[in-house]
């Protein structure tokens, strides 16, 4: 036996099954079939290769750190004609951060939904990988004090999490710049869509009531209120498909295990849901996707999901992004 392995056993040779390749055109893949995802904005150097990409089910723009100004900017830069469809991701009941206050003595920030909650409680910012001890709640629910934390700095922008039982949201479901996005996007020609934090039909008619009953519609799970909402009042339609965001529903559940039981349920309300982020990750370390990339992958498949959108991170970075559609691709090919 030599003393050291070919080069197709190493790193290198396997990264040459997803490295990037000459972009071709192949057909879209039958309905049955895995389809693919990505995020994406008309601005990015690869957008317009992976716009014409037929191994890709739909581009979706994702409104979250963009202001009225870029989104037209952004509008501008898109092709007259697409040949991978474009989705609008809106922003719905999601706690997001309109202002960093300065503030030398604590974290100090505001939001765009007023909010109650009893404190302290442990408030998570960047998915989950950091924390804060909430002290105060001020100025009608709007402005947030902490203390203890969090390591990184925090952006406008930006999502946190509190997951304390005692919280209440407050205001309407669409504040005023992103109704604006969506009057703009909608005369635009947009026709597909995301609303994230669903949690109730109502959510969902009001939606409808501004973009158009016959437009198309992903709506996604992030939150328990979210799971509740799949349980007890969804009713499938052609023109609305559930999606289990991942992202910010593994955070959100009150133990990580249950999960799995949100995508269940999910899947099982609805056979044509989408599943998205957390997929796919070992690619931002290693050239080769993992493992348990490829099992997690064949367990979503197995469960039914024939949908999957890559995670916002893998999209900015065209060679990683390349790799981890090539190797989806390769599964589709080889397993689905």
């Amino acid at each position: 036996m030599q003393g050291r392995m070919s080069a197709q056993h190493t790193g290198r040779g396997l990264w040459s099954l997803f490295r990037p390749r000459p972009l071709v055109a192949p057909a879209l893949p039958a309905k049955e079939a895995l389809e693919i995802m990505v995020t994406l904005w008309p601005s990015f150097p690869h957008f317009h290769r992976f716009a014409s990409d037929g191994r890709l089910a739909g581009i979706r723009l994702n409104s979250a750190m963009i202001g009225v100004p870029d989104l037209e900017r952004e509008l501008a830069l898109l092709p007259e004609k697409n040949a991978v469809p474009l989705y609008f991701d809106v922003k719905g009941r999601q706690l997001r951060i309109t202002e960093v206050h300065e503030n030398p003595e604590c974290l100090d920030i505001s939001l765009n939904h007023p909010i109650q909650v009893q404190t302290p409680t442990t408030v998570l910012f960047k998915a989950g990988a950091d924390h804060a001890l909430l002290l105060d709640v001020t100025e009608g629910g709007y402005r947030l004090k902490f203390h203890q934390g969090p390591k990184f700095m925090v952006r406008v922008g930006e999502s946190l999490h509190l997951r304390h039982p005692s919280l209440r949201v407050g205001g309407e479901q669409f504040v005023p710049a992103e109704l604006e996005k969506i009057a703009r996007v909608k005369a635009a020609g947009f026709s597909r869509y995301f609303l994230s934090y669903v949690q109730s039909a109502r959510d969902v008619d009001e939606f409808r009531e501004l973009v158009g009953r016959d437009a198309e519609i992903f709506l996604k799970i992030e939150n328990q209120k979210g799971l509740d909402y799949v349980a007890r009042e969804f009713e499938k339609c052609d023109n609305l498909k559930l999606v289990a965001a991942q992202g910010d529903l593994y955070v959100e559940l009150e133990r990580p295990h249950q999960i799995l039981s949100a995508l269940k349920l999910i899947i099982d309300k609805d056979p044509q849901a989408c599943v998205g982020s957390r997929m796919m990750l070992s690619i931002m370390q290693e050239p080769v996707p993992s493992c348990a990339d490829f099992e997690q992958v064949a367990w979503l498949y197995d469960r039914g999901y024939r949908n999957m959108m890559l995670c916002d991170e893998i999209c900015l970075k065209e060679d990683l992004l390349s790799a981890s559609v090539n190797a989806l691709d390769a599964f589709r090919q080889d397993y689905a």
